[in-house]
C-alpha cells in the first residue's frame, strides 16, 4: 500500500472482490465487511484514510448476493501539506465559467444573474461588464474522506488549506477574443495539469470555443468539457449541444472519445479512464443555478489523480532551482513579491538566487525572504508547485513577466535568436521572411521577427518548416524542446524550440543590484 500510494503521489484505488486476472468474483456481505476492516487497518498503519467510491452486485454462481467495491485510499505525502492539481478554465465569453467557479468555491448556488461570480472578479470594469479580463485563482479543497471543503464552511484560504488533503486550484481565464493573449499566457505559463472547457447549452459551440479547444490540444493539456446553463433550455437543446460536441471531438484532428457522465458511477469511471488515456474526454451537463449534476463534477474532481508520478517529480527536484516569474506585485510592509511556478529544483526561505535576463541580458542577485502557497506560509517549495515569493526591498522596476529566477551556479543560457520547428495552423496569405509575430514560450511573451525559413521562401496554412526568429526587444531565457505558440491577428502557429544562439552569461557577468541590503550573498 505504501508503494502504491507513493506511485500515485498520495492516492490509490483498490478494487475488492476482483481476482488477480480481472475476473469479477465478488464477496458476500460478511467477507466484504472483513475485507474493508482489514483495508482500514492497513490504511491506519500508513496514516491514510479510505473512502468507498462505489459498490456493485455481480452475477456469480451462488445463492448469496455478492458485491465488488471500489475504495479510494488517500494519504498526504509526508513532505507536503496537500495534494495539488491545477485546472485551467476555458470557454467562450458568457458561457458561465466564473459563475461555475463561484458556485464550486463559495458553496452557494447562483441566482441566475451572476451573483456567484462577483467574488472572483479583480477589477471594477469586470464587475460592471460581467466579463473576466484577468487571470484569477480560486481554490477548492477535498478532505481525506472526499468531502468538499470550500468558503461555505471555512472563512479563509488558510482554513481551507489546513482541513484539505487535496486542493484543486482553478485558473479562471478570459473568454472574450479581446483578451486572447491573457488566456494564452495563462495556459502556457501556469502549466495547468488539466483544462475544463465550459460550453453554454443554449448557444452551443460559438465564438472562441473552438480556438480554446485548439489551444488545449496544441499544448497537449488533457481537457474535459462542462455543458453549463442546462436549466435555461429544453432537454432537446442540451442533447443537440452534446451531439455537436461529440461530432467535433471525433473529427480526425481531435481523435477523442467522448464520455457523457450521467451518474456517480460514470464520474468515477471517467476520472480513472481520463488519467490513464488522454484520448477520453468526459462531458458533464450541469447548471450553476439549480445545482443539477454539480455533485458529479465534484466526485470527478475528487478522484482525479495527478498526471506525473512521484519518480518524475523526484527527478525534477534533484535539478538546480528554476522559478518562472508570471506576476509581480508590491505589497505594503513586505516589498516586492513575485508569483509563478517552480519548474525544477527546490526553493527554500532565505535562499540566494539570480533573476534575469534584464534588457541588456544581465542577471541580478536577490534573496528569497519568505514563501506563500495558496495564501498560507510555506518554508520549502518543490518542483511543479506554484507560489509567491517575497523579495524584500528589491527594486520592482527591474523585474518583468517572463523572467526566471535560477540558482547562481546554473549559468543560464539566454538568447535573442532561436530556431523552432513550426506548423502554420492558419494564415490569410503567405508567411514569409520579415513577418512579425507574438511568440509565447512558457512564461515568455514577446514580439519576434521571422529571419529565415529553412528550405522554403514562404509558408501557407498547414505547412511545416524550421524557422529562425529574432526577439525585437530583449533577450529571453529559453530551453530546447520547449513548446511554442505564435499569433498575429488571425495568423496562428505552434511548434517547439529546436536550436538557440546562446549569449553566454559569463560575458555579461552577474550584476549586483543597487538596493540596500541586497548585496548579502
Amino acid at each position: 500500500m505504501k508503494w502504491r500510494l507513493q506511485e500515485g503521489r498520495g492516492e490509490a484505488v483498490y478494487q475488492i472482490g476482483v481476482e488477480d486476472n480481472g475476473l469479477l468474483v465478488g464477496l458476500s456481505e460478511e467477507e466484504m465487511r472483513a475485507s474493508l476492516k482489514t483495508l482500514r487497518r492497513m490504511a491506519e498503519k500508513v496514516g491514510a484514510d479510505i473512502t468507498v467510491l462505489r459498490e456493485r452486485e455481480v452475477d456469480y454462481d451462488s445463492d448469496v448476493p455478492r458485491k465488488i467495491t471500489e475504495v479510494l485510499v488517500r494519504k498526504v505525502p509526508d513532505n507536503q501539506q496537500f495534494l495539488d492539481l491545477r485546472v485551467a478554465v476555458l470557454g467562450n465569453v458568457d458561457s458561465g465559467k466564473s459563475t461555475l467557479l463561484g458556485v464550486l468555491t463559495q458553496g452557494e448556488l447562483d441566482n441566475g444573474r451572476g451573483r456567484a461570480r462577483l467574488n472572483l472578479f479583480r477589477h471594477l470594469h469586470e464587475i460592471q461588464s460581467g466579463r473576466t479580463s484577468s487571470i484569477s485563482f480560486e481554490i477548492l479543497g477535498f478532505n481525506s474522506k472526499g468531502e468538499v471543503v470550500n468558503y461555505s464552511d471555512s472563512r479563509t484560504a488558510e482554513e481551507i488549506c489546513e482541513s484539505s488533503s487535496k486542493m484543486i486550484t482553478f485558473i479562471d481565464l478570459a473568454g472574450h477574443h479581446k483578451y486572447l493573449k491573457t488566456t494564452i499566457f495563462g495556459l502556457t505559463s501556469y502549466c495547468p495539469d488539466f483544462a475544463m472547457l465550459v460550453v453554454s447549452a443554449n448557444t452551443g459551440i460559438a465564438g472562441t470555443t473552438r480556438e480554446h479547444l485548439g489551444l488545449a490540444m496544441a499544448l497537449k493539456v488533457p481537457f474535459f468539457i462542462v455543458v453549463s446553463k442546462v436549466d435555461l433550455c429544453s432537454k432537446a437543446t442540451v442533447e443537440r449541444t452534446v451531439k455537436q460536441l461529440e461530432r467535433i471531438l471525433k473529427q480526425p484532428g481531435c481523435n477523442k472519445l467522448p464520455l457523457l457522465v450521467n451518474s456517480d458511477d460514470d464520474a468515477v469511471t471517467a476520472a480513472q479512464q481520463f488519467a490513464q488515456s488522454p484520448n477520453i474526454t468526459p462531458i458533464f451537463t450541469l447548471s450553476s443555478v439549480s445545482g443539477e449534476n454539480l455533485d458529479l463534477l465534484k466526485v470527478f474532481l475528487n478522484i482525479l489523480p495527478p498526471l506525473t508520478n512521484s519518480k518524475e517529480q523526484e527527478e525534477l527536484m534533484q535539478q538546480l532551482t528554476e522559478f518562472q516569474v508570471d506576476e509581480i506585485y508590491t505589497v505594503p510592509e513586505v516589498g516586492t513579491v513575485v508569483g509563478g511556478t517552480l519548474s525544477s529544483g527546490i526553493c527554500r526561505e532565505g535562499e540566494n538566487l539570480v533573476v534575469g535576463p534584464t534588457d541588456d541580458g544581465k542577471f541580478l542577485r536577490l534573496k528569497v525572504c519568505s514563501i506563500q502557497r495558496n495564501r498560507s506560509a510555506c518554508r520549502v517549495l518543490r518542483a511543479g508547485q506554484a507560489a509567491t515569493l517575497a523579495l524584500g526591498p528589491f527594486d520592482r522596476s527591474l523585474l518583468r513577466k517572463g523572467m526566471v529566477m535560477v540558482s547562481p551556479e546554473m549559468n543560464p543560457t539566454i538568447c535573442s535568436v532561436f530556431e523552432a520547428e513550426i506548423v502554420l495552423l492558419f494564415h490569410a496569405t503567405t508567411f514569409r521572411k520579415g513577418f512579425q509575430v507574438t511568440v509565447h514560450v512558457g512564461n515568455v511573451r514577446q514580439t519576434a521577427i521571422v529571419e529565415k525559413i529553412h528550405g522554403k521562401d514562404k509558408l501557407r496554412t498547414g505547412e511545416k518548416a524550421v524557422v529562425r526568429f529574432r526577439f525585437i526587444k530583449h533577450p529571453e531565457y529559453l530551453k530546447i524542446g520547449a513548446k511554442l505558440l505564435f499569433r498575429e491577428g488571425v495568423t496562428k502557429g505552434i511548434g517547439h524550440v529546436t536550436d538557440l544562439q546562446a549569449i553566454t552569461t559569463k560575458e555579461n557577468g552577474l550584476e549586483e543590484s543597487l538596493g540596500p541590503g541586497q548585496l548579502s550573498f
